[in-house]
């Protein structure tokens, strides 16, 4: 579709940095805004592709909003400024930043490739918007990805175009890319990148481009691509504190070929990070048991203390996915706390089979998550909400049919003590470290962290135990004694193994191939061979 101007502009300015929450992301705030210029030939509509230079590796996107000058504009006054803005539309700033190094913040072929600057699909009457009510949002692959609005601007637009208007003339159709909110990120061939703008009840629709590979290489006369660490981290968008090389989970290497959101290992689906066998065995095996496995073996610190569900008949088990609170700073708050923030790209990226795990501190006097944020992680399929900090509404998530624990409940919102921070990462949530991809099993007495490489014998190890504890029990309930029979003695070996030859306990399997149907002898499966399934 062709861009929705007709005629190319004069020119193209774009601003480095105009958000609060981008400034937050890469750790600096301007005093005064600075710009660079991008070819007219980079222009393009909404449904052409988004080519990626053959040998670069980190092609970003940048949702922002655009606008087109209608009248022309020199040394114009910061009170009339927004007058001379004809049109409003939504557009993509994209870039590779493998060329970076070519023309330093320039940009010009980081950013000006043709095809790099897409607009559209429809512009806004400018006349009939209130410049600082607009809100821009990105998504990937459907996905959403970014989410702010033009009161969170550093530089109103009417200040861009004074500024820019006291030594350049702006001529009719010249465009302003206004900056990007944070969000922004790496995507790979295949991605489909959407962006709109919405304003008083306006939409430019979405302006949607799918990435993909040039199909011949890049004539070797001039800079070729190439990566350094501070491109990374700025194609990543990561804050400085956090800049290793990862964005949305997934490091540079892991970004060919990693859906968006996830790192190589945590790219798999939760079917495939928790195969259904495991996690049939893992529904009937009680927290406990699981707990005195791991006592076995020397692990003593994987239960998420303090945790309680607001629903103990039901089982969580899952796969984590973990979002990071850290405490309020008010400096800070309005540049991580708004729009599309951590929290609420955590929920709305959560998959079927994965659990959402918060971690809060253990602070209990301010909620984590709510019941509408619990509603809409249910309703994409989470597998449970876990928190160290307060629960919100506790009585309507109480209601719904999805495992939630927490450590208190607390009718204040998540900002009277945190901001939501990041995503993906390791965190510690009630003295546990949960990383992305461990497994999680919930029943009444709480919430244990699992190894994924011990899962094969730990379930093996379970079953057999809660077979043994079967059987004890029986005893028990006919008046035995517990010296000798609790743990299982020798004096009771012989009858224990005639007891589950027989098959007398029900359904309980330890074959990890068969698990849960009902075995007709209880001898536990072999290892290690077990540890391939």
């Amino acid at each position: 579709m062709p861009h929705p101007l007709g005629s190319a502009p004069g020119k193209i300015v774009a601003v480095h940095l105009n958000y609060r929450s981008r400034a937050a992301e890469r750790d600096r705030l301007p005093d005064r805004p600075s710009y660079f210029l991008k070819p007219p030939t980079s222009l393009a509509g909404s449904g052409d592709r988004l080519i990626r230079p053959q040998g670069c590796e980190l092609m970003a996107f940048e949702g922002e909003i655009a606008l087109v000058i209608g009248e022309r504009a020199r040394q114009t006054p910061l009170e009339s400024a927004w007058s001379y803005v004809r049109w409003v539309t939504a557009a993509n700033d994209a870039g590779v930043y493998d060329l970076r190094h070519a023309d330093g913040g320039a940009n010009l072929r980081s950013k000006g490739a043709d095809g790099f600057t897409p607009l559209g699909p429809r512009l806004l009457d400018a006349r009939t918007l209130d410049p600082a009510g607009l809100r821009l949002r990105t998504w990937v692959n459907g996905e959403p990805a970014q989410d702010d609005t033009s009161d969170h601007l550093l530089f109103p637009f009417a200040q861009l175009i004074a500024d820019l208007s006291r030594t350049i003339t702006l001529e009719p159709g010249d465009v302003i890319l206004t900056g990007t909110p944070s969000g922004a990120g790496v995507v790979v061939p295949g991605d489909l990148v959407a962006v709109e703008v919405t304003g008083d009840g306006q939409s430019t629709g979405r302006l949607a481009n799918r990435v993909a590979e040039a199909a011949g290489p890049l004539a070797d006369v001039g800079a070729m691509p190439r990566l350094r660490p501070e491109d990374r981290a700025a194609a990543y968008g990561r804050r400085a504190e956090a800049r290793t090389g990862a964005a949305y989970g997934r490091t540079a290497a892991d970004a060919r070929t990693a859906p968006y959101g996830h790192t190589a290992a945590e790219a798999r689906t939760p079917e495939e990070a928790l195969t259904g066998p495991h996690r049939a065995a893992l529904a009937q095996i009680s927290v406990a048991t699981l707990a005195s496995q791991l006592r076995k073996r020397g692990y003593d610190g994987f239960f998420i203390d303090g945790a309680r569900p607001t629903r103990p008949d039901l089982k969580l088990v899952g796969v984590a996915r973990t979002l990071r609170y850290l405490p309020l700073r008010e400096d800070l708050a309005p540049a991580y706390s708004g729009g599309m923030n951590a929290q609420k790209r955590a929920v709305e990226s959560v998959r079927p089979g994965e659990v959402l795990v918060m971690d809060a501190r253990r602070e209990a006097d301010a909620g984590t998550l709510g019941d509408i944020l619990a509603l809409r992680a249910h309703r994409r399929g989470a597998a449970g909400i876990v928190t160290d900090g307060g629960l919100r509404d506790s009585a309507a998530v109480a209601a719904l049919d999805i495992p939630v624990y927490s450590s208190s409940v607390h009718p204040a919102v998540l900002g009277r003590r945190h901001i939501p921070w990041d995503t993906d990462v390791p965190i510690a949530c009630g003295n546990a470290l949960v990383r992305p991809g461990d497994v999680l099993v919930g029943d009444a007495d709480g919430v244990l962290v699992l190894p994924p490489r011990l899962l094969p014998e730990l379930i093996a190890d379970s079953l057999e135990q809660e077979l043994q504890e079967e059987f004890i029990a029986e005893r028990v309930a006919e008046g035995a004694a517990i010296e000798g029979l609790y743990p299982l003695g020798s004096n009771w070996q012989s009858e224990y193994e005639r007891w589950r030859t027989r098959g007398d306990s029900g359904d309980l399997s330890t074959d990890p191939d068969t698990f849960p149907t009902a075995p007709t002898d209880r001898r536990p499966a072999d290892r290690p061979q077990e540890a391939a399934q």
